[in-house]
């Protein structure tokens, strides 16, 4: 009976302790009337950490920073013991101890590193996009990150952007898709120790940059916004991404940082978001080079048009108490951004337990396992892209010599490439050991470098890209390279950009292969024998000529820290490639920026038609078609489309029909075929896109294999906004187009009526 009591006592106190436990509102409500002025501001200032790696972590300005209750996070700290330190100075020693958000730049993964996000969209798989961010924050939460700064969802049209390479493409409709998943990897419902919190960029606009050129100034129409570039954001927030990073850029004149209309208008009361939102480095202070004024009134404009964090300028750490005391900002503003701020940190659990993501015993477990890597070499080789394979030169037979020739051949740092903050390189493999791997001594595999990655040593010094890879002699390289290819059967050449030359600040104003190694590319290729180029990029580049003379071109991107072995997988043909493009290449960089879903012209020029028009829309030199269209990729085997049939000739506005088209494996080979669905609305009230991605479907088929595949086509996909986001669908006339690419299709049509 006693025992019974005991119990029953037990969970008495179970029972009253869960009921006693507040909510988030009346936990933030009561922490915030026990808070004074400064330190709600204290919770508006972001701040590097330092990386704090020798000395004691109370010594350092940031920790004192900690202990005032003067800093409400950190980023780009790396390792357990150091980030439970600066926590344990939160909680312990700051009055109110209030634990940090720790964030980081996990772009693409954090050891493990998977493919880039411009490949991982060519994946058109979001269950493996949203599995590669589960196992990025699995990763980063082990050594004790709460917060990452990723999916960037800007849509970008123009390849001279280096961030072209953290996106998901040009396409609204997928980069849609593809943010989401990624921000469902990474968040779950925050309850593991293995969620962080995402935090979706560049709000907005920032790949619209003019020119190509980073940090450059953007102007368009609120039309374009709604329709092209505002849906990626939109679909971020339905997914319910924890937090928001504001641009750098100007949007209507005003900078992103501090535009009500943008944050408060469209991003609070028209997306319903209710995370809180933080700038991008320093982009308060750089207001002044917009012409805004000083870090004062910069720091009131911010606040009071829905920025709640600021990073690294300090300006609201510096300023608020000022700007409140001239009347610039409101008090409640302060509080409206602080408690943002706070219920971040309630939804991650770290008022329940600080410490939640400071378990020194998960590194040994959860980062860069077998099971990971795996996971990051399966998404590579599904990412790469065959643009040619003349004569079936791939898959290549592990016989008779093999000659591997370029500078990206050898080595091991930029085969992840660009944006890696917790990578660890000499864990990585090279694409010459894995080849060597890969034949399993069945061929000989012969190197050389052959080249240096540019002519240009002074570019390359000054730009800080490519520092891995030997600078030599170009002409004693290339003597070598081409001895050593005259003596093999077959040529392999690893060529392109390296990392660091896409990314953040790496934009360039020609898209074609580096000067010296196109030249020596030109030589191999005259040796008469079969050529196969590993494209390496990030962005969509200009490969003209390599199209019309080398015989098989595998876009591989940077794959991340198993992309080595994804290439063997594809040149061998362990995996038949499946990619397909989320860029138009285009064939010169005149044509930038170019994309599938233009809206038309009044004096168009047919697809295809490469005789020039005078007064039509056209160029004296090149046709307008790109030299791969968007959706746009190659198998080792074949597929053949029937005609797509409609469920019905008309749709009423508030229903739905179905389009089907039959898809047959037509080669030798088990293959994976991305059947796509476009849809476009001819009259409307407004010029509407000559065709938009409106469905895909990824269909794996063994030889003779056939299968039939269903879009279902609703209102929702129809519909599209005016210049205040008002969505709108007439009745009319809408065509549809299923096939393999955005330039290879079949037609038909319905109605929809009132």
């Amino acid at each position: 009976m006693k025992r019974i009591f005991t119990i029953a006592l037990m969970l008495g106190w179970v029972v009253a302790l869960h009921a006693a436990k507040p909510t988030m509102d009346q936990f933030v409500d009561d922490l915030m009337s026990r808070m004074t002025l400064q330190e709600k501001i204290g919770q508006l200032n972001l701040q590097v950490a330092g990386d704090i790696t020798t000395g004691s972590a109370q010594d350092t300005e940031v920790v004192g920073l900690v202990a005032a209750g003067k800093l409400g996070g950190v980023f780009n700290l790396k390792g357990v013991d150091k980030i439970k330190m600066l926590q344990e100075a939160a909680v312990k020693r700051s009055r109110l101890g209030i634990p940090l958000l720790v964030g980081m730049d996990v772009i693409h993964g954090y050891e493990t590193i998977f493919p880039i996000p411009l490949a991982q969209s060519c994946t058109w798989d979001t269950t493996l996009v949203r599995e590669a961010a589960h196992i990025a924050a699995r990763e980063a939460t082990a050594d004790g990150i709460n917060w990452v700064y990723s999916p960037m969802v800007d849509i970008a049209l123009d390849a001279r952007w280096g961030r072209i390479a953290e996106g998901g493409g040009e396409d609204p409709f997928l980069g849609s898709l593809m943010g989401a998943a990624m921000i469902r990897g990474y968040q779950g419902d925050y309850s593991g120790t293995d969620n962080v919190m995402a935090c979706v960029k560049h709000y907005a606009l920032y790949g619209a940059v003019e020119a190509g050129r980073d940090y450059n100034t953007v102007d368009m129409s609120r039309l374009r916004m709604y329709n092209q570039y505002f849906p990626p954001y939109k679909a971020a927030v339905e997914a319910g991404v924890g937090s928001v990073m504001s641009s750098f850029n100007i949007v209507d004149g005003v900078p992103a940082t501090a535009n009500d209309w943008l944050l408060n208008d469209v991003l609070r009361r028209q997306w319903q978001f209710d995370g809180f939102v933080v700038t991008d480095y320093g982009s308060i202070g750089e207001m002044t080079n917009h012409g805004l004024g000083d870090v004062l009134h910069n720091s009131a404009m911010a606040l009071a048009a829905g920025t709640d964090m600021d990073m690294c300028t300090t300006g609201f750490l510096n300023q608020l108490e000022t700007a409140l005391a001239q009347g610039l900002v409101t008090e409640q503003q302060i509080d409206v951004a602080c408690r943002r701020v706070l219920e971040a940190k309630w939804k991650l659990g770290l008022f329940d337990n600080p410490y939640k993501y400071c378990d020194a015993r998960r590194r040994a477990r959860d980062i860069y396992t077998d099971s990971n890597r795996r996971a990051a070499r399966a998404m590579a080789a599904q990412s790469m892209v065959l643009l040619k394979n003349a004569g079936g030169t791939l898959p290549l037979q592990r016989t008779g010599k093999i000659a591997l020739i370029g500078p990206l051949a050898n080595d091991r740092a930029n085969v992840a490439g660009t944006w890696c903050v917790a990578y660890t390189p000499e864990r990585y493999s090279t694409l010459l050991e894995a080849m060597q791997r890969a034949v399993k001594g069945k061929a000989t595999v012969t190197y050389a470098q052959g080249c240096n990655l540019t002519a240009d040593e002074a570019l390359q010094r000054a730009a800080e890209f490519g520092k891995t890879i030997p600078r030599g002699d170009d002409a004693t390289m290339r003597r070598e390279a081409l001895e050593v290819a005259s003596q093999t059967d077959v040529i392999v050449c690893a060529m392109g950009e390296c990392a660091d030359m896409s990314g953040e600040s790496s934009s360039r104003a020609t898209l074609e292969l580096p000067d010296v190694q196109m030249s020596l590319l030109k030589e191999l290729c005259a040796l008469g024998k079969p050529v196969v180029l590993l494209n390496f990029s990030g962005r969509p580049t200009v490969l003209a000529w390599e199209q019309e003379h080398v015989d098989a071109i595998v876009n591989v991107w940077f794959g991340g820290s198993e992309a080595a072995d994804a290439m063997c997988d594809i040149l061998f043909g362990d995996v038949n490639p499946s990619g397909r493009l989320t860029v138009t290449m285009p064939q010169c960089v005149g044509q930038v920026p170019i994309y599938y879903n233009h809206l038309n012209t009044g004096r168009p020029v047919a697809t295809g038609d490469s005789v020039y028009h005078k007064y039509a829309s056209n160029y004296l030199e090149v046709r307008n078609d790109p030299l791969y269209p968007f959706g746009y990729g190659l198998s080792y085997t074949t597929f053949a489309y029937g005609e797509p049939v409609m469920s019905a000739p008309t749709m009423a506005l508030n229903g739905s029909v179905d389009v089907r088209v039959r898809v047959t494996n037509t080669g030798a080979c088990r293959g994976v075929e991305t059947v796509q669905l476009y849809l476009r609305d001819p009259v409307a009230l407004i010029s509407r896109p000559v065709k938009e991605l409106k469905g895909f479907r990824r269909v794996e088929l063994a030889p003779g294999e056939s299968r039939e595949v269903t879009f279902t086509i609703t209102p929702e996909l129809l519909q599209y906004y005016d210049g205040n986001g008002v969505p709108h669908l007439e009745p009319g006339r809408i065509d549809v187009m299923v096939g393999p690419n955005s330039r290879d299709l079949h037609s038909t049509h319905f109605d929809v009526m009132q």
